[in-house]
């Protein structure tokens, strides 16, 4: 069999560069997959090198799956001696084979990451500390970071008092792994590393067995990856990695793009290969990738090309809020399922979870399925039903199923035991929930409870009562704020881990979403809220299919194509996310990220961005600023009008000096009413709709439309592009 056919002549180059190490820098939609599978086959059929002297290490299980197909195509039964997984599989099999020489047994068990949690509070409790100052899942971020970078317990140097008590947490957590005869994922890299190190008889042996070894995805391995790989190839030095720093995008997992550089430290001898041809995109779409990475510092240059057409030039589209963003996405993609595209071609793209919120909404409305990749659906997520379940049992507090969820949460004593002694007295009695712990707040009241199980359930029908007091005065935001304050939710969820910063995003977009009831009366208010949010919820009970649009964060797109792209929030404060604006490191993270979601684009390109959006629980007054990055492509492969747009200054005093004087003159020129309530309007996204209410104020036009499709909108005149309907 020929290996070389249809490659081009650096993956050729890649292919047979067999001897010595290889840094293969390769651009999106360049053929890597190809090149590795190719590149095992000759060695295997035109080299004569045995497969199990070859050591194959990609990063998800997807990945090997795809390959070891492949693989089986072109060596057949050979492939079964050929080691070929990922790094925590192979790392778990040699430990196992290796059982004798660790601490643990053969038969060990594998923690997933809920088992981590449960073991990191065990530790936490058995070291008298305060669960809601030391937080597991901060505590378990912090010991896989340190697992990650080979520091174990007693290598570990804290710098403050609070790591100081995350290294004895650190310690007793590798106790109780001891006792239970467990290695959790990070254990499985480190311990293989250690054990290694430790026996150079044994090192030996895998060296020699693993002659030829081949990484993918070498941008994203991190300290403890790298040291393993420079392990077992220290000998025959035949070490093959390809990789893409412009697509490292996992810092937060511990990815070091800068193992690319130490490769060639390490390695000085080491060929570096290109791989620019790109298979995927239409040239536009790679002009403006290119445009977008070029001035990324410390890269090797490399340019993407293709020998496709050109393709259409991109769409940059400033729409008023999230959505007016939404609706836009949903009307395009019905424009593009009319025109021929399969609605599984397209996919939206956003920076964080909390943003798919307004997009799920503007689906549903139109009856439109859809998937979502990677994450709960919004109004399903563990804080957000949190949230619905206090605003449920304030709205009716006899709603058990409510209560039930968040009787405990976050944790106030309430355990099996003291709800086990409740149920048994107010069910004797036949009294609901809320009646029996307002009768415990009275202290003549008598009940069959124990001192401890009285007092946690009074606290209950204290903070129970007053919120319930409470929906008839405030308005919903301001009850929802409440309810957080009172529950100390924010110190719950936001633990200072990524998942918790997420965590808490959604519930301020929950916050905002709630903005659209406040000027409701606030009784009503919570009632419109919650049948809103049930009706919207309802969709998750829908079967998905397989040829709908997929929604996903940008770090979810890693390794996906689609025909139309469509990126939403390209702002400052979002795409790059404002936890970067003070980091450069960070800041050039955010940049590859821009990267990876652009060229997941094969044909058409959209970057949309609003002129406000709700964020951090705002009612909608925030203004924003196009992300930095469109002002870095070229206007001539822009489409239209938003090529002024998309190049305008994004220095965000210069925006603000035109905001504040666009005001100004307004202000200098009495604006009159263009509408009055009973007008039918037509909005070009909205659709029809009858005028509620019009004031002027601030120097433009306010108008509350109730839309026949999307129902009460809160909008500029002088944005709103409104006309009227006859």
């Amino acid at each position: 069999m020929d290996w070389t056919e249809d490659l081009n002549a650096a993956q050729l180059e890649a292919v047979e560069a067999t001897e010595g190490p290889v840094l293969v820098l390769a651009g999106p939609g360049s053929g890597k997959t190809r090149v590795l599978t190719c590149r095992v086959a000759f060695l295997v059929g035109e080299r004569g090198v045995a497969p199990w002297h070859i050591l194959a290490v990609t990063f998800t299980n997807k990945a090997a799956r795809e390959m070891r197909g492949r693989l089986e195509l072109l060596l057949g039964e050979q492939l079964q001696r050929l080691t070929l997984g990922t790094f925590h599989a192979t790392c778990a099999r040699i430990l196992r084979g290796e059982a004798e020489h660790t601490p643990f047994s053969r038969d060990y068990v594998i923690y997933d990451s809920s088992d981590q949690l449960a073991a990191v509070a065990q530790a936490v409790a058995e070291l008298n500390l305060d669960e809601k100052r030391y937080q597991p899942q901060a505590l378990r971020a912090v010991i896989s970071r340190a697992k990650n970078e080979l520091i174990g317990p007693d290598e570990y140097r804290p710098q403050t008092y609070w790591e100081e008590v995350a290294s004895r947490v650190y310690a007793r957590y590798q106790d109780i792994l001891r006792v239970n005869d467990a290695l959790d994922f990070d254990d499985l890299l480190m311990a293989t590393v250690q054990l290694f190190r430790h026996n150079e008889g044994m090192l030996a042996r895998y060296q020699q067995r693993y002659q030829y070894i081949l990484v993918d995805e070498w941008q994203d391995t991190n300290v403890a990856q790298y040291e393993l790989v420079k392990l077992l190839g220290a000998r025959h030095r035949n070490v093959f990695v390809v990789g893409d720093p412009d697509q490292s995008i996992y810092r937060f997992r511990g990815a070091d793009y800068r193992n690319v550089h130490r490769f060639e430290d390490d390695y000085p001898e080491a060929r570096v290969i290109l791989l620019e041809r790109n298979y995927r995109s239409t040239q536009t779409v790679l002009d403006v990738a290119n445009a977008i990475i070029s001035p990324s510092p410390n890269r090797h240059p490399k340019v993407l090309y293709t020998q496709e057409e050109a393709g259409a030039p991109i769409v940059v589209q400033e729409l008023y809020d999230e959505d007016e963003e939404a609706s836009f996405v949903v009307e395009e993609i019905a424009q593009l399922v009319a025109r021929g595209y399969n609605p599984g071609e397209c996919a939206v793209m956003y920076r964080t979870n909390a943003q798919s919120r307004a997009l799920e909404d503007a689906f549903i409305r139109r009856g439109l399925p859809y998937h979502l990749v990677g994450a709960t659906r919004f109004y399903a997520r563990r804080e957000i039903k949190d949230l619905l379940a206090y605003l449920r049992i304030i709205h009716n507090p006899y709603d058990g199923l409510s209560l039930e969820r968040v009787m405990n949460v976050p944790p106030r004593g309430i355990g099996p035991r003291t709800r086990h002694e409740l149920d048994e007295w107010r069910l004797a009695e036949g009294l609901a929930t809320y009646d029996a712990v307002q009768l415990l707040r009275e202290n003549d009241f008598e009940a069959p409870l124990s001192g401890r199980s009285r007092k946690v359930l009074a606290d209950l029908g204290a903070l129970w009562g007053e919120l319930v007091n409470a929906r008839s005065m405030l308005p919903l935001p301001r009850l929802l704020d409440l309810v957080m304050e009172r529950t100390d939710y924010e110190a719950h969820i936001r633990d200072g881990t990524e998942e918790g910063e997420e965590r808490w995003a959604n519930v301020m977009e929950l916050r905002a979403v709630a903005h659209a009831h406040g000027d409701l009366p606030p009784e009503e208010g919570l009632s419109s809220f919650l049948e809103k949010v049930a009706l919207v919820s309802d969709v998750d009970d829908l079967q998905e299919q397989a040829d709908v649009p997929t929604l996903l964060t940008l770090h979810m797109a890693k390794g996906l194509e689609f025909q139309a792209v469509f990126m939403v929030g390209m702002e400052e404060g979002l795409l790059p996310h404002s936890r970067s604006l003070e980091d450069p490191e960070q800041l050039e993270e955010e940049r590859r990220l821009c990267y990876v979601g652009i060229t997941r684009a094969k044909e058409r390109l959209y970057l949309l961005y609003t002129f406000r959006r709700a964020f951090f629980g705002d009612s909608g007054s925030d203004v924003r600023l196009p992300s930095r990055f469109l002002s870095e492509i070229p206007p001539e492969l822009i489409e239209g009008r938003e090529k002024e747009l998309a190049h305008a200054p994004a220095d965000r005093e210069a925006r603000r000096y035109r905001l504040q004087t666009q005001w100004a003159q307004e202000a200098e020129e009495p604006v009159m009413a263009q509408f009055s309530v009973g007008d039918r309007v037509r909005h070009p996204a909205f659709g029809s709709g009858i005028v509620m209410d019009s004031r002027v104020s601030s120097g433009d036009e306010e108008v509350v439309v109730a839309f026949e499709e999307v129902g009460i909108k809160r909008l500029l005149v002088s944005l709103a592009k409104l006309e009227f309907r006859h």
